[in-house]
């Protein structure tokens, strides 16, 4: 075996990247990671420089791997702003560092296509020392694996890699035939809170409709694509993604792609969620609202996309990073996990003293909201089995 590093995902084609593809996993697609690229969301200049990883054996690829030159933090999610200022302080360079990563998306998932499975912890053995290995010799102070699975993350660690521990909030399906048969699992007092505020949507004379890819028209990507950019002016920003991304990907990968739109009672849109998903899992992505409206983002971002699950079969839903508003509406924490090779010794031992005492925070954390999860104490019981 073999790594090779490719400064643009053009330089290989479609065929070898998505051959190795075993899963669905939207954000790994190469149309997904082109599309960043080609409408220069993603770009030196945009301070994600593409080098993703290749393996091959005997001039056949066997595994790919996104990653990306960084600048900066932006767009990741797993904040290590401390971190660069720590080595800033002690005369040192974070950046430039490697990420392996899914730009501006903040969805756990795999990191690393195999096409072997049988062959991962050799494929893993290689690219880290392939990076380790690139890091030195460029000058790239560290290595990060950023919201990957699990067992990834564990064989990373066996590789000199650190583990971090983060969290989420995810909805889980129990087989549920309606969204009335998920309230059922609930205390009566939060069943009669979410029902509160379905109904307020509709005595506000807002109404909704979900829109699968291959049906979203170009007039419906340029009104989502103003709610995008106006929630991002509110926070006094622009969004990462440009109008050009967004009408690609919907020409590329509309098998993976949900739109929720809202209309007012004049039959104005006045907000929307562009979602992805997969065969097992649903993700929320991108939101947005000219008006603002009682229990609106509540509708629109949860309990739209739970019915899409129920529609369709999935198993759970990943609406994004943070928000504690979400465990009254079901939503579950769990923790999420990322990988950290930092090249200067006295960095990493003291981010492993920092790793291991945030872990034991977040795990804390996470055990402490599970009392907060609306359902009645069995359900909760039987949710956190299954996982």
């Amino acid at each position: 075996m073999k790594v090779e590093f490719l400064d643009s995902i053009e330089q290989i084609s479609k065929e070898d990247w998505d051959g190795n593809l075993n899963n669905k996993y939207p954000f790994l697609k190469y149309e997904f990671l082109k599309c960043l690229e080609t409408t220069n969301c993603v770009s030196s200049d945009q301070g994600w420089q593409p080098l993703h990883a290749v393996v091959t054996e005997e001039d056949r690829i066997i595994a790919v791997m996104p990653l990306y030159i960084k600048t900066d933090s932006q767009g990741e999610f797993i904040f290590d702003w401390s971190w660069a200022d720590a080595f800033y302080r002690n005369g040192l360079e974070y950046y430039p560092k490697l990420v392996c990563s899914i730009p501006f998306t903040p969805a756990s998932g795999p990191r690393i296509l195999i096409s072997d499975q049988t062959k991962e912890d050799e494929v893993i053995k290689i690219i880290s020392k392939a990076l380790q290995d690139l890091a030195e010799d460029q000058n790239f102070s560290s290595v990060h694996i950023l919201l990957a699975e699990k067992d990834e993350i564990t064989k990373f660690s066996q590789e000199d890699f650190s583990l971090r521990t983060s969290y989420s909030f995810h909805w889980f399906n129990k087989e549920y035939e309606d969204f009335d048969s998920f309230l059922q699992d609930m205390t009566s007092r939060q069943r009669k809170n979410i029902r509160k505020e379905r109904d307020k949507i509709s005595k506000q004379g807002v109404t909704l409709t979900r829109i699968k890819g291959e049906d979203i028209t170009i007039q419906m990507i340029e009104t989502f694509y103003q709610f995008y950019q106006v929630t991002y002016l509110k926070r006094g920003m622009r969004g990462y993604l440009n109008f050009e991304f967004f009408k690609a990907i919907v020409e590329c990968v509309p098998e993976s792609i949900m739109l929720v739109l809202a209309k007012n009672i004049d039959g104005d849109f006045v907000a929307g969620a562009l979602n992805f998903y997969d065969d097992k899992k649903l993700y929320g992505r991108y939101w947005g609202c000219l008006e603002e409206y009682d229990s609106l983002h509540f509708e629109t971002c949860y309990y739209q996309g739970i019915e899409f699950c129920l529609e369709k079969g999935l198993h759970s839903f990943d609406p994004g990073v943070q928000g504690e508003h979400k465990i009254k509406r079901g939503f579950c924490p769990i923790e999420t996990y990322s990988a950290h090779w930092i090249k200067d010794i006295r960095f990493k031992e003291a981010i492993d003293d920092f790793l291991e005492r945030e872990r034991a925070h977040i795990l804390e954390y996470n055990q402490d909201r599970k009392s907060m999860l609306p359902f009645k104490e069995e359900v909760t019981t039987e949710i956190y089995d299954r996982l």
